[in-house]
């Protein structure tokens, strides 16, 4: 009885210890949150607003995002400063046309920045990769061109004018009509290959948060969010929180409900049909990202032919005009 009570306790023992290792090892980019999420309306245009300042060394920048939630449909997850793991860099999420759906794709911490749809989150996340700094041992240095940091708290600052994205696009989804044309780069595709990280838990909690208070749902705040971000994770009030300037485009409410755009999760899985170059200009153009799929169609899908009778018809050719026969020369009379 003690022999089988002792090999009890011991494999709990083990449990406990493998538990954590498999929660923090590392795994592939579609871990963190929102995985699986596929919804037939797109996402709102991000919001106008301006980060708050860094709360201390080896702090990293998270922007913020558009959520879904099946009953309330979109929300906005607000830009947030988190502890990041050493020698980690935050690759954002992203939403992705994929036939038809609008798919999340998780955002994760790795060695380089992956590619993120080429959205525009601004604080140097500019659509490809990351300027707002980069780490030199252990320590993070911060680049004050683009990142809001007091230079006399934090001392390990820099300043490299040269890689601000002077782009005014405030698109938040990749493909589709009106999205952002861009594709990952075959260095992004190997940077998809290293060992990642999931979201770590001040992150989790930002989003959990931010979908408690209804005050963040764009039904609500029609794209211009009261918290826009923040300057520590969860908190929503007080001196570190900034709200939006305006929202990033007018704002259209969805014609069909959360729960009739929700799409089930299998339905993201099929291949995807890469953007159409004539859809938009680098998500300079911008749609009515809230109306439903079938307003927001992709512009390279096929589109009805018109009605035979609707074309019309061809004259019929112009007759070459007949010629006289050639007149018989008479005979010249004899003398």
């Amino acid at each position: 009885m003690r022999l089988h009570r002792a090999v009890r306790f011991l494999a709990f023992g083990l449990l406990l210890l493998v538990i954590p290792a498999a929660l923090s090892s590392p795994s592939s980019a579609q871990i963190g949150i929102g995985i699986g999420i596929s919804v037939r309306i797109g996402p709102p245009a991000l919001p106008v607003y301006e980060q708050p300042l860094c709360p201390g060394p080896g702090y990293l920048w998270t922007p913020g995002y558009w959520a879904w939630d099946d009953d309330g449909g979109y929300y906005w997850v607000p830009g947030t400063w988190v502890v990041a793991p050493v020698g980690m860099l935050w690759t954002p999420g992203y939403w992705g046309w994929n036939n038809g759906l609008y798919v999340w794709n998780a955002g994760y911490w790795g060695p380089h920045i992956g590619f993120y749809g080429g959205i525009n989150y601004g604080f140097g996340y500019g659509g490809v990769g990351f300027v707002g700094g980069e780490w030199r041992g252990g320590a993070f240095f911060y680049n004050t061109a683009v990142m809001h940091v007091d230079s006399v708290h934090i001392t390990n600052v820099y300043v490299n004018r040269t890689v601000i994205v002077n782009n005014e696009s405030h698109v938040a989804f990749n493909g589709g009509e009106g999205g952002v044309v861009a594709r990952a780069t075959p260095q992004e595709e190997a940077y998809a290959r290293e060992p990642h990280q999931a979201a770590v838990a001040a992150q989790m909690q930002q989003e959990h948060a931010a979908q408690a208070n209804r005050a963040n749902f764009a039904s609500e705040n029609h794209g211009a969010p009261a918290v826009a971000a923040t300057a520590h994770p969860g908190e929503f009030s007080g001196h570190g929180v900034v709200g939006a300037k305006a929202a990033g485009a007018p704002y259209h409410a969805p014609a069909i409900s959360p729960k009739e755009a929700r799409a089930p999760a299998s339905a993201a899985n099929r291949p995807f049909t890469p953007p159409n170059k004539s859809n938009s200009s680098n998500g300079e153009r911008m749609q009515n990202n809230n109306r439903p799929n079938e307003q927001n169609r992709s512009a390279n899908e096929s589109r009805p032919a018109a009605h035979p009778q609707s074309a019309p018809k061809a004259k019929p050719p112009k007759e070459a005009p007949k010629k006289s026969p050639p007149k018989e020369e008479k005979p010249e009379k004899e003398r």
